[in-house]
């Protein structure tokens, strides 16, 4: 019997799937029970200190290491199946390891033939962008060099995927904004990015979603806004004659005194509240602190385990 021509269809994959992935190294765990989802199109923060579990899930997603247990996909195909895998992804090491003899125009192409396919224009333009001497050879290169050759080639792909692993490490200032332009670029053009990072206000300011790891254990998956919104936001407000009241405002905590009628509390949750009870003061200014993602991500790993 012909099937019905309005049968849902299937939802494509999503970029990464990881299910239950745990990684042993003899007695030690290096990834514990990770079960973590990146949609199509995004810009995911995947974050931890040494020792969290980062590089070992990446070694994984490529295929370099085989997982003790549970499963990883890339766009639906099984990361085992190197071949199949690795035609969805463009990589960036942290520690960019080049063919000394050769020119950094030779790599380009030699990387474009074992690669996704290239934008040739782009990536002309992304050489001048991150000012790149293609004619030098690479045992000239400086560290971060090396980096951007390995960036250009990266971004020059129309791979579905871009994986990077600490991948500004060596850049300066200027380069690291172009960078965070490529990272953009690469989002308004469909691609993912899978960005693991120990610059978190780069993570901060590019990506959709973050994932935090602790000793190869899932912390959290949130976006950016949503982690904030889990931590106190620091405010502090001038007045003139009596100070508002906030002893009984839902959310506010540690109301302080700094005398020359200045207040300052900490306030979790909605902000609503504790606005209506400043609006029936008189107040003169006011002032807001939303915690960084450094300062979440510090609170996750500062003080014991839970």
């Amino acid at each position: 019997m012909a099937a019905s021509s309005d049968a849902a269809c299937p939802a494509d994959p999503p970029a990464i799937d990881l299910r239950g992935l745990t990684k042993r190294f003899g007695r030690t765990t290096a990834v514990e029970d990770l079960s973590l989802t990146v949609g199509r199109g995004e810009v995911f923060g995947f974050l931890g200190p040494n020792g969290a579990g980062k590089s070992t899930t990446i070694r994984i997603l490529l295929g370099l290491v085989r997982a003790s247990a549970g499963s990883a996909t890339l766009f639906g195909d099984d990361v085992r199946d190197v071949r199949r895998a690795h035609r969805h992804v463009a990589y960036v090491p942290a520690d960019v390891s080049l063919w000394p003899s050769l020119t950094g125009a030779e790599i380009l192409r030699l990387l474009e033939r074992t690669g996704s396919a290239v934008d040739h224009e782009y990536r002309g333009l992304l050489v001048e962008r991150f000012a790149l001497d293609l004619d030098r050879a690479a045992k000239t290169y400086s560290t971060g060099n090396r980096q951007k050759v390995a960036l250009i080639a990266a971004f020059a792909t129309r791979a579905p995927l871009l994986i990077l692993d600490e991948p500004t490490s060596g850049l300066d200032p200027l380069m690291d904004r172009e960078f965070r332009r490529c990272v953009i670029e690469a989002r308004d053009r469909g691609q993912t990015v899978f960005l693991s990072s120990h610059l978190l206000d780069e993570v901060e300011a590019l990506c959709d979603r973050v994932a935090i790891l602790r000793s190869g254990r899932l912390v959290e998956v949130a976006r950016i806004a949503e982690l904030r919104r889990l931590r106190r936001t620091e405010v502090e407000v001038s007045f003139t004659g009596q100070p508002p009241d906030l002893t009984r405002t839902p959310g506010v905590l540690e109301t302080q005194d700094l005398g020359d009628s200045r207040l300052r509390f900490t306030l979790s949750g909605a902000a609503a509240p504790a606005l209506r009870t400043l609006a029936s003061s008189e107040i003169q200014t006011i002032e807001v602190r939303v915690p960084t993602l450094e300062e979440i991500f510090l609170e996750y790993y500062g003080g014991q385990d839970r």
